[in-house]
């Protein structure tokens, strides 16, 4: 059981009426690189995140709760902080 961590920025864009969408996820190399990605997307996007998530490809077993790298803007309650 290898354990690794995937880095990911999720912006996000208008949806129906008020609400959110999720654009296409962008998975990156690093926290850092995740980071300086998602702050670049920050001023085109209605909201944007970038996390991390731990766990073992193999058996599916990933933690609950993603560690937050940065957030922007308006986001689903997942991630409102």
């Amino acid at each position: 059981m290898a354990r690794i961590t995937n880095y990911v920025v999720q912006p996000y864009i208008a949806g129906r009426g008020a609400g959110l969408k999720a654009d296409s996820p962008t998975a990156c190399k690093s926290a850092e690189a995740a980071r300086r990605m998602a702050e670049k997307m920050a001023p085109d996007r209605l909201g944007v995140v970038a996390y991390s998530t731990t766990g073992d490809a193999e058996t599916g077993d990933y933690d609950e709760e993603p560690e937050i790298l940065f957030r922007a803007g308006r986001l689903p309650e997942q991630f409102a902080g």
